[in-house]
This record gives C-alpha cells, sequence and structure tokens, in this order.
C-alpha cells in the first residue's frame, strides 16, 4: 500500500494506492487552504502506508511541509520522483531531462502504460502545457504557455483601461471588456492546442489521440474542434505506474506492492 502525492502549483493531490486498480481514497486541497493538523488528521484515519511516493513542481519549503505531515502520521519519508532521462517506457526528448515537470513525464507515462499510443498531452491549469508521445514511448517535445487564468491575471496587472466589473464569458465576439478578456485569453488556449496537435500530427504519422488533464480541462475541451478525452488524476496515475515498476527495495519492496 502506497500514498502518493501530486505537489502542483495551486494544490496538494493525494491517493491511496491499494493492490486493486482505482484508490482506497483520495483527496486536493489548495495550498491557500491547507491546514497541516486537517491533512495530518485524514492521512492518520487510513491505513498506514508501507511507502510513500510524491512528484512536486514546487518549492522545497512546500515538500517539507508535506513531509512533516507524512511523518505525523507514522509513514515513511516520502521519495520524490525527479524527471529522468527515461522511465516506464518513456523517453525524454530534454536535452536535460530534469528541466522537464515531472507532472508532464508522469502523464506521459500514464498515457503510454494505457496504451494510447500515438497522443497529444494537455495539462490545463495554472500552466497550460503540451506533449506529444509517440507510440513506442518517444516524447517528441512540448511547448508551455500561461493557462487562461493566468493570462487574465497578466493582462489586467500589465494594464491601466483594462479593469472588467464583471467576472465575464466566454463568447465568439465579445461587446464588452470583461467578455472580451474571457474570451480572448480561453480561445488562445484553444488555438494553441489546436495549432499543436496540426503539427504534430506528421511527425507522429497520423492524427494522435487527443487527452486533457488539469483543474480547467472540461472548460477548454469545449471551445476545441477536435476529439478529445478529459482525463483525471494523470499524474497520481503515472506515479502509480512508475511505483509499481520501482526497483524492489525503492518504495518499500515487494511487499508494498
Amino acid at each position: 500500500m502506497r500514498l502518493l502525492l501530486d505537489l502542483g502549483n495551486s494544490r496538494l493531490k493525494w491517493a491511496l494506492q491499494g493492490t486493486a486498480p482505482g484508490w482506497l481514497a483520495s483527496g486536493a486541497v489548495g495550498w491557500g487552504e491547507l491546514v497541516p493538523a486537517m491533512l495530518i488528521r485524514t492521512w492518520a484515519s487510513l491505513p498506514l502506508p508501507l511507502a510513500v511516493a510524491g512528484a512536486s513542481v514546487v518549492d522545497g519549503e512546500r515538500e517539507a511541509l508535506v513531509a512533516a505531515c507524512v511523518a505525523e502520521c507514522g509513514a515513511p519519508a516520502p521519495l520524490w520522483l525527479r524527471t529522468p532521462v527515461e522511465a516506464c517506457g518513456v523517453r525524454n526528448a530534454y536535452a536535460e531531462p530534469a528541466r522537464l515537470g515531472v507532472d508532464r513525464f508522469l502523464a506521459m507515462v500514464a498515457a503510454h502504460a494505457e496504451g494510447l499510443g500515438d497522443c497529444v498531452l494537455v495539462g490545463a491549469g495554472t500552466a497550460l502545457t503540451l506533449d506529444a508521445l509517440a507510440a513506442d514511448g518517444r516524447h517528441l517535445g512540448g511547448l508551455i504557455a500561461p493557462g487562461p487564468r493566468l493570462m487574465q491575471q497578466a493582462l489586467l496587472g500589465a494594464t491601466v483601461q483594462v479593469r472588467p466589473a464583471s467576472p465575464g464569458r466566454i463568447l465568439p465576439l465579445a461587446d464588452n471588456t470583461a467578455d472580451a478578456v474571457v474570451s480572448g485569453c480561453w480561445q488562445a488556449a484553444a488555438a494553441l492546442v489546436e495549432r499543436f496537435v496540426a503539427q504534430v500530427t506528421p511527425q507522429l504519422g497520423g492524427a494522435p489521440a487527443l487527452s486533457l488533464g488539469g483543474g480547467d480541462a472540461e472548460a477548454l475541451a469545449a471551445l476545441l474542434g477536435l476529439p478529445h478525452r478529459i482525463v483525471e488524476d494523470s499524474v497520481l496515475q503515472g506515479l502509480a505506474v512508475w511505483a509499481r515498476l520501482a526497483e524492489p527495495g525503492q518504495l518499500g519492496g515487494d511487499d508494498a506492492r
């Protein structure tokens, strides 16, 4: 039994992995809402994991905070996965492999383990990430852009006159500032996804499967003119695959599998 941790830019997601498919328990909390005592009580109420594995794109301070909560529950210290050159059949395209976000790598691990074939993986959150993955596990590379909400924040922070009085709606054509800002940012994100798919299709030899994950996946998917699917917990799913294939003793040995 393992506790899996996904430390993202906006929130902490976790899952307790047993021997059967699916999670024994899972949860998520935003960093601004995280109360260590509450997290400790939640984890202490669960069966004690024999190993803890984590993926993190945040700073060492938040990693240490989560590790302290794990320790309070009596569980082993987390083993933080850092992006490798190759693992679980996926080969990193980056010349400096560690600079590829571990969340992006694990999403590819999950897709490859599922047998998705040639695919494009989109992470729609604080950042908008796009990666092309061949059926044989070759990562062809990807792109990073601000997520739609971050685009809006950047625009409002850099301008004086653009000050919408309401949240705004996503429309094909806007006749007010609030709707224009929201629509422009979301449609820009959707256009980037469609352009990326078009650019990598020849390299993949055909139309790739398109998967979207992250907190804004559903909203972004509604704007796309391409077949797609929405995936849940892709980072945790990839972490589960990696943990199962880890060297014996690295994550608690065979008795933890």
